[in-house]
């Protein structure tokens, strides 16, 4: 076990900064966001994302606790301060109902349209496979959006006009930690849609109101597919401004699903005619 420092008291402003950090507006004012898991912080380790704390309690650790003293040495040996909590006062920063004793702290990044030009002028033979996400109200969404496109293997994820921050402790728990593997840009809709189009990256949107299937459309080549908010869908500036529209038939009384399961359907479909 490294060296760590100590902290007894409920009292003590690391722990009410670290209770702060919920929302968004101070995580915003300091630059940071909670990692919150084993999981999620050994996949921001293996990312390179520098943990600048990391709070721990062994009375919370899950299993055998014989993993727990490696990812601490490896986390601080990366830069990270190390402090121990008591129960009660870990019990008052961590997120979970049940935490399994670990918590760290690293710095917000942000990332652009010019930033995904500079990643995919890598692989210039590659036909682009982007997945854009408009107005997503739901962390919990957000994160399962996340953990889906990173299994589908897409380059990128666009947000546009985001209402959920991503880096909401809920997003970071859902997507079990590959927020810190799928590369997110943020952009307004009327910036993304051109530089789709300057790029030659079909948008295919999905909607209930479309009359092609999914199954039945080519999601091949340079794809962007669209998808729309939990309550509104997709908005009129997309479903006129997409290439292609494509609806995922609907058999029983529902008339839409959610959209984190609407965006598996049609992301594995693309996958499937991808090879």
């Amino acid at each position: 076990m490294p060296s760590v420092e100590f902290i007894t008291s409920l009292q003590n402003p690391r722990v009410k900064q670290l209770v702060k950090l919920r929302d968004r507006r101070p995580r915003d004012e300091a630059g940071v966001f909670l990692v919150e898991g084993y999981r999620q912080i050994v996949r921001a380790l293996d990312k390179g994302i520098p943990l600048t704390e990391l709070y721990l309690c062994p009375e919370w650790y899950l299993g055998d606790q014989g993993n727990e003293p490696a990812l601490i040495a490896r986390a601080q040996a990366a830069g990270s301060h190390v402090f121990q909590l008591t129960k009660d006062a870990f019990a008052k920063v961590a997120y979970r109902e049940r935490p399994d004793g670990l918590l760290a702290v690293a710095p917000q990044w942000r990332r652009n349209l010019a930033d995904l030009d500079a990643q995919l002028g890598q692989n210039p033979a590659r036909a682009p496979f982007l997945l854009v996400v408009e107005a997503i109200e739901k962390p919990g969404n957000l994160g399962t959006i996340l953990r889906s496109a990173d299994a589908a293997g897409v380059d990128a994820l666009i947000i546009c006009d985001p209402v959920t921050d991503l880096f909401n402790p809920n997003v970071v728990r859902a997507s079990t930690g590959v927020v810190f593997s799928v590369p997110v840009i943020i952009a307004t809709s009327e910036e993304v849609r051109p530089w789709l189009a300057r790029r030659h990256i079909r948008a295919v949107a999905t909607t209930p109101s479309a009359t092609d299937l999914y199954t039945a459309t080519d999601l091949c080549g340079p794809l962007a597919i669209v998808m729309g908010s939990e309550q509104y869908g997709l908005s009129e500036f997309w479903l006129r401004e997409a290439d292609a529209r494509v609806l995922i038939p609907m058999a029983g009384q529902a008339d839409s699903l959610n959209v984190a399961m609407a965006t598996i359907i049609t992301l594995f479909e693309a996958v499937r005619q991808r090879g």
